[in-house]
C-alpha cells in the first residue's frame, strides 16, 4: 500500500474519531463510550438520511468524511425514501436506533449530532436540510 493510501484512511479515521469525541465531549462521557457515541451518530444519520429526497441525501453525504458517509448509505435503499416524519416519528426512529437513556433524550441526541458534523458540512448544506424538512423538525437541526 502506498504512503498516499494510508494517509487516505488515516485522516477519515481521524476526522470519523473527531466528531465521535465531539458527541462524547458534549455529554461528558468517557473514551471507553465510544460505542454508544458511534450508535448516537449511526442513528442520527439514518433517520436524517431516511427522511431527506435522495438528491438531498446525496448532496449531505457529499460533504461527510469518507468513513462517516460509508456509516449513513450503509443498508440506505433509495427507492423507499424520503419517509415522512413528524418529529415524534423522527425522534422515535432515531430512538429505536439508539438504546440507551441520555440526558435530553433524543430531542438534544439530534442536535448534538449534527453539531458535531458541523466542521465537515457547509452551512450552506444545513439551509438545503432546513428548507426541505417539515417546519417541526428544523428546530432539531442547528
Amino acid at each position: 500500500m502506498s504512503d498516499t493510501s494510508y494517509t487516505i484512511f488515516s485522516t477519515t479515521f481521524d476526522k470519523t474519531n473527531h466528531v465521535l469525541q465531539t458527541i462524547e465531549q458534549s455529554y461528558g462521557w468517557p473514551k471507553e463510550r465510544r460505542e454508544q457515541s458511534y450508535d448516537a451518530l449511526r442513528a442520527v444519520l439514518h433517520a436524517m438520511r431516511d427522511r431527506l429526497t435522495v438528491a438531498e441525501a446525496a448532496d449531505f453525504a457529499a460533504q461527510l468524511p469518507m468513513l462517516i458517509r460509508g456509516i449513513y448509505y450503509e443498508g440506505w435503499n433509495p427507492s423507499k425514501v424520503p419517509l415522512k416524519m413528524d418529529r415524534e416519528e423522527f425522534l422515535r426512529r432515531v430512538q429505536q436506533n439508539f438504546p440507551y437513556e441520555i440526558e435530553g433524550g433524543m430531542d438534544k441526541l439530534v442536535p448534538t449530532v449534527l453539531t458535531a458534523l458541523k466542521e465537515f458540512v457547509s452551512e450552506g448544506e444545513f439551509d438545503d436540510i432546513r428548507s426541505i424538512l417539515p417546519k417541526d423538525l428544523v428546530g432539531l437541526v442547528p
